[in-house]
């Protein structure tokens, strides 16, 4: 039936050597699959079996998916063994006329790889037309004097089939007179032309009744009949006769209706009626496209010709003169043709999608270009417009493969207008554009970009828990869940165990929630980080930092730490030599604030003052000194209220209380305070209880000094350790520092040494670092503290230090 390689029949086999090579180099480029078939078969009949001509297995053919590729349904391919079946009705005539090779040529298309093959049908014709008459019955008249061998020309039969199915033959019944031979014209059609064998005489017969049979050889043949009836006439003894038995023109298939074709002559020698000459088509009813002017015999185009229906044209033209005698010409027109017809773009296999990541060359689809045109006005040539990632590659004669020529981006272009322009070779060219849009399927080829490289957020502390403190924002081309982004913290500088409680991150928004109130002084700053994954698969991620920095509120107020109340709740006494000069510093009031900045940042004020022009108050330092010289007028005892003040919005303050004794020494403030009958008014009554703890104060100070010094003796043999006996030094012990004023609001270090005996007490400040000769001493010398503390071996002595 059909093979490829330049089979029929499977008759011919090329050499082995160059079949493997063909077969290995170029698959697409067979030649066509060939097959004959006898028209009219049932539908559902087999042409033959494609797959195996093609070289598939049967286990290949679910995912080949081997499929007709026509315009019109004639043929199908079996899913289940690949043999190509008849699916309409296959008339040779209706399909090519009287073209005597018949042929359906189309294209087989495979997936798994994307390929095409060239199948060729022959339709064999079929002996399905019976010759046919345009006419059931003639007339014609012969006149008496018609001399013995003389032809007529009879009306012809018609036969669509081709071969030795067409007409063949014509008989005439049996007839003393008359005689029949059959002719042919050059389109190889015959008609029949009855000749006159012996003369007529009118008087004996006036008519003859002949039936003219049409016969074809075909298997078995078919035919037809017709009625001749013969009217004898008087005598016209001559014929008309054309100038050429046949006329011949080429006509451009683009003239315009009205053009005229050709004129034809005939002269007839009689006279009178019988010389007078009318021009008719022998078969008028075949003839649409030419007119005939029956006086002139002018043939003008009636309708317009098409050269891709009908290529040439054979007319029989009669002259018929006044006394029936009849003429015949053939005139051959033959229609050239023009570059009428535009080329034709067809897609087939067109996907729906073309995914960003496909390689390169890969195929996309395959198009045919047609030209109904002949010659070079049918010869296309295709090219691709514009700068698309795509170019076309011939396959074979009019077919085009559409594969990708450079990398797909989705997220630069989503989808391609592609505009394919195809001209044939016409002149002028004639050219036409089909335009198809590709769409581009995406992949999950981008990660999720934030919209910032880091983050630093601002959170004042004393927040609400659960309020939203930050949100961040990335984002992702990709569509689909490949853009999917979805919010997580990864890591922190926080534990993990308190990670959760601090802060969250709503996985879809992105915003950060505080989980619980932030409180400055205990932690002024974290990291995150923060991760966005898309939801492809790979997924893809990126991580960004998020740095929270708590902002302090003024939400401490300052915390007074000298003078402070003794271990009963009783005030501290400061003394102050009684011969103290203007500016004397006489002690300092020291005040921390948790708080920074300027919440932290301190001022003193005096709020009230026993005397209010005897001291002054550094605003800053918070330093009490003498602002003139004791008078005599002047009370012994002074009491200071002061306040310090924070920087903060609103600000928030303390008071300390401080108590100064004008004194030269300790034993002039004792009596002083012991003798001394109680007042009747609660200052006098202070003043006795000073007298009486101070007492008390001596007797435990020097038990504490006698059993600090044997531990000191017992933990270090250094010579530091009795450096407090010396003139000038109080005993020093190791600094106290309260953790939570690290970075306090004190500008340098202060020990406090604590005098107390009984309910009465002593504080003093010593510095723990040297000072430089422009600072103030609170303690140390002699000369200016209220008694020289190492010294004494009355007092217990206590050392706090303030950072």
């Amino acid at each position: 039936m059909g093979s490829c390689a330049g089979k029929v029949g499977r008759a011919e086999r090329l050499p082995m050597l160059f079949l493997f090579l063909l077969l290995l180099f170029c698959p697409a480029l067979c030649e066509q699959i060939r097959y004959r078939i006898p028209e009219e078969m049932p539908k559902g009949s087999v042409v033959g079996n494609l797959a195996t001509d093609l070289g598939f297995s049967v286990q290949e053919l679910p995912t080949r998916k081997l499929r007709v590729s026509s315009e019109k349904p004639y043929f199908t391919v079996s899913a289940e063994r690949g043999e190509l079946l008849v699916s309409s009705r296959l008339d040779r005539e209706e399909i090519c006329g009287k073209i005597p090779a018949c042929a359906l040529e189309f294209e087989a298309v495979a997936e798994n790889p994307l390929n095409f093959y060239h199948v060729n049908v022959e339709i064999e014709d079929i002996n399905d037309h019976t010759p046919t008459f345009t006419q059931n019955s003639f007339e014609l008249q012969i006149s008496e004097s018609a001399q013995p061998g003389t032809r007529f020309i009879l009306g012809s039969a018609h036969d669509a089939d081709i071969g030795s199915n067409t007409l063949q033959n014509y008989q005439l019944s049996p007839s003393d007179h008359f005689s029949l031979i059959s002719k042919e014209k050059s389109d190889g059609s015959k008609y029949p032309e009855m000749v006159l064998k012996t003369p007529l005489d009118r008087e004996k017969q006036k008519s003859y009744h002949l039936t003219l049979t049409a016969l074809d050889f075909g298997a078995p043949p078919l035919s037809s009949t017709a009625q001749i009836q013969v009217l004898v006439t008087d005598a016209n003894d001559n014929a008309p006769v054309f100038s050429q038995e046949v006329y011949r023109v080429s006509l451009s298939e683009n003239v315009y209706p009205g053009t005229t074709v050709l004129q034809v002559t005939a002269t007839d020698q009689d006279e009178g009626v019988n010389a007078e000459i009318t021009f008719s088509f022998s078969e008028a009813s075949q003839i649409t496209q030419f007119d005939l002017n029956s006086n002139t015999g002018e043939i003008t185009v009636l309708n317009t010709l098409d050269f891709e229906e009908v290529n040439e044209y054979s007319i029989v033209l009669e002259a018929r003169d006044g006394g029936g005698m009849i003429a015949q010409c053939t005139v051959e027109v033959e229609v050239v043709d023009e570059n009428d017809n535009v080329p034709e773009v067809i897609f087939q296999s067109l996907p729906n999608l073309i995914m960003e990541d496909a390689e390169l060359g890969t195929h996309i689809a395959l198009l045919k270009v047609r030209d109904k045109d002949s010659r070079h006005n049918g010869e296309v040539t295709c090219k691709l417009e514009g700068d698309v990632p795509f170019k076309i590659l011939t396959s074979s004669r009019n077919t085009y493969k559409l594969v990708t020529d450079a990398v797909l981006d989705r997220e630069q272009n989503p989808e391609y207008n592609i505009t394919i322009t195809a001209t044939d070779r016409g002149k002028p060219p004639l050219s036409s554009s089909f335009s198809i849009t590709l769409h581009i399927g995406d992949v999950n080829d981008n990660a999720p970009v934030f919209s910032q490289s880091s983050y630093i957020v601002y959170v004042a502390e004393n927040n609400s828990p659960g309020a939203s403190i930050s949100q961040v924002s990335a984002s992702d081309p990709d569509l689909g869940p490949n853009g999917q982004v979805s919010y997580s913290i990864v890591a922190s500088d926080l534990e993990q165990r308190e990670l959760s409680s601090y802060v969250s991150i709503s996985t879809e928004s992105g915003v950060v929630f505080a989980q619980r109130a932030f409180d400055h002084e205990q932690l002024r700053a974290f990291e995150l980080t923060l991760q966005a994954r898309d939801q492809g698969s790979p997924a893809l991620s990126a991580n960004v930092s998020l740095r929270v920095l708590v902002g302090d509120r003024n939400d401490n107020a300052p915390r007074v730490l000298y003078p402070a109340l003794g271990p009963d709740g009783s005030a501290l006494f400061d003394m102050v030599p009684r011969a103290a000069e203007p500016g004397y510093l006489v002690t300092k009031v020291v005040a921390v604030d948790a708080d920074s900045g300027h919440n932290a940042w301190l001022s003193y004020h005096v709020l009230q003052a026993s005397e209010p022009g005897l001291f002054s108050l550094g605003l800053r330092t918070g330093e009490v000194r003498t602002a003139r010289a004791l008078g005599d007028r002047d009370a012994a005892r002074q009491r200071l209220l002061v306040a310090v003040r924070d920087g903060g919005q609103p600000p928030l303050s303390a008071t300390a209380t401080l108590h100064l004794v004008f004194a030269d020494s300790l034993q002039e403030v004792l009596p002083d305070i012991t003798d001394r009958p109680v007042p009747s008014d609660p200052q006098a009554e202070l003043q006795f209880y000073l007298v009486v703890a101070l007492a008390l104060i001596s007797v435990l100070f020097l038990l504490a000094m006698i059993l600090a010094i044997a531990l000191r003796l017992r933990r270090s043999s250094s010579p530091a350790a009795w450096s407090c006996f010396q003139p000038g030094h109080c005993v020093k012990s190791e600094s106290v520092v309260p953790p939570n004023y690290s970075e306090g609001t004190l500008p340098y270090s202060y020990n406090l040494c604590v005098a107390h005996t009984g309910k009465t007490e002593f504080n003093f400040l010593k510095c723990s670092e040297q000072l430089s000769s422009g600072q103030d001493i609170l303690c140390g010398d002699s000369s200016r503290a209220l008694f020289p503390l190492c010294n004494s071996s009355e007092l217990t002595s206590h050392q706090v230090s303030f950072l």
